[in-house]
């Protein structure tokens, strides 16, 4: 072989090693490393005022705060948990990449954390069994079961915990669900934590600019198949005798939580106070669990009624959530700008919306704001695939929300029950038949792996 002939060989190999290198199947990067993007103590609006930045911070301080059985003083608030809760403080299962974030885990690059459920199980005594589906390992969750004894729907949250054996409810002897049994029947769905930053402007966003939203670009996404209709306030009929309404009634869009079942950011945290951690309030007054010899407070445990000297938990909660600020994205590069014109050209942004603006806001600087939480809000059927069986509102068996995807870059788990800690295989999750995704999919899947990857890389700049 000749020296020229050597020298082309080489050139060759090497121009082999570099298609090779540009054509390697795309991968998530991963959770981005750095300071969290939104949430935390310094997490609030920017343009608030100094009486609104101090609401920010109690609310923070109410939101980490860890429940016991007992309101002491009595009707303060500052307790309640129970009979069943499936954790003890909201920042518990809201704190990834900061507080009011999603669920924590182990390798968070923030603050790596265990699931905090394994430790809540057995505190101060409680002699609860840790069902198998909560991990250390693993996303926070709450379990819903599809259906009742008899076959008629059920959907609703079944704690995982309860606080028999605690030495703070002394007397209470309350069995937890038989999970065992009802994994065994395929009848537990799983739901984890949605990050509430950024809400207050979601909050603030009227329905005709919602519905504007979902009308646009009708022609293109009619070729694609998506339609998409939203939960409203007051649709909960679901045609069975007997079977009580838990529902407003003002026919108005709803926009909170995985099937867009909640019509407010305080209705949101009313019903999470109450059945995430067992503890009433002005908006969810009744005990879940109100078994004798478990119920240890007046109701409501939470009330800025005169009765309890004004101060509500729930109150604070709103507010560090309204008044917190969207994620901040990292600055923009030329492969995050290309993988978002793909994330356009393939039809995500078809039902992830990249721009909304709100109305005239109460709070200094939250009025007539655009903002950037790729999601419509609507609901979409997603398929046999992710289809959980359960009704909420208009929502059926196989529809959500679009997950806005505002903070994804620093999420750990991912999909309505944190099925997967990968975003590809995320998106994968999304074709299956029924989906309106499928060809969206489809056409993800036809790029080539570069452009693939920039979508995955403009993802994780969020």
């Amino acid at each position: 072989m000749t020296y020229w002939t050597k020298v082309v060989a080489i050139a060759t190999v090497l121009a082999g090693v570099a298609i090779a290198a540009s054509q390697k199947a795309p991968h998530d990067p991963g959770p981005r490393p750095g300071p969290a993007g939104a949430g935390g103590v310094t997490g609030y609006y920017l343009t608030l005022n100094a009486a609104e930045q101090e609401a920010f911070a109690n609310g923070i301080a109410q939101f980490v705060e860890d429940e016991g059985v007992p309101d002491q003083p009595p009707g303060t608030g500052n307790g309640g948990l129970g009979p069943g809760f499936n954790s003890t403080s909201c920042g518990s299962c809201h704190s990834q990449p900061a507080m009011l974030g999603s669920s924590p885990g182990p390798n968070s690059p923030q603050v790596p954390q265990p699931n905090p459920q394994i430790a809540v199980a057995s505190a101060m005594g409680a002699t609860n069994i840790i069902p198998s589906f909560i991990t250390v390992n693993g996303p926070v969750r709450e379990a819903r079961f599809i259906r009742n004894a008899d076959g008629t729907p059920d959907g609703g949250v079944h704690s995982l915990f309860n606080i028999t054996g605690r030495t703070d409810a002394v007397g209470c002897n309350i069995a937890q669900p038989n999970f065992v049994v009802q994994l065994a029947a395929h009848n537990v769905i799983f739901r984890i934590p949605t990050p509430l930053f950024g809400l207050g402007l979601v909050d603030n966003t009227l329905d005709a600019v919602l519905k504007a939203n979902l009308a646009a670009h009708s022609d293109t996404k009619k070729e694609f198949g998506i339609a998409g209709r939203f939960n409203r306030s007051g649709d909960a009929d679901s045609g069975i005798a007997g079977r009580f309404n838990l529902s407003g009634n003002d026919g108005t869009i709803s926009k909170f939580g995985w099937k867009a079942q909640n019509k407010s950011v305080a209705l949101f945290v009313g019903e999470a106070y109450n059945v995430e951690m067992g503890i009433t309030n002005d908006i969810m007054p009744n005990e879940r669990n109100g078994v004798k010899g478990c119920v240890f407070n007046a109701a409501p445990e939470d009330s800025h009624s005169a009765a309890s000297n004004g101060i509500s938990d729930l109150d604070a909660f709103v507010d560090a959530i309204r008044l917190s600020a969207p994620p901040v994205p990292v600055p923009p590069t030329a492969d995050t700008t290309n993988g978002q014109d793909q994330f356009n050209k393939v039809g995500c942004v078809l039902c992830h919306s990249d721009t909304l603006t709100t109305t005239l806001s109460l709070f200094t600087g939250m009025s007539n704001v655009d903002y950037h939480p790729f999601s419509d809000f609507a609901l979409h059927h997603m398929g046999t695939n992710l289809a959980d069986g359960i009704s909420q509102g208009m929502a059926g068996p196989d529809e959500f929300r679009t997950a806005p995807l505002w903070g994804v870059g620093q999420r750990l788990f991912f999909l309505h029950d944190g099925r997967t800690t990968d975003l590809m295989n995320a998106i994968q999750q999304h074709s299956s038949r029924r989906s309106e995704a499928n060809k969206v999919v489809r056409r993800f899947n036809d790029l080539a792996p570069g452009d693939q990857q920039a979508i995955l890389n403009f993802l994780r700049s969020l």
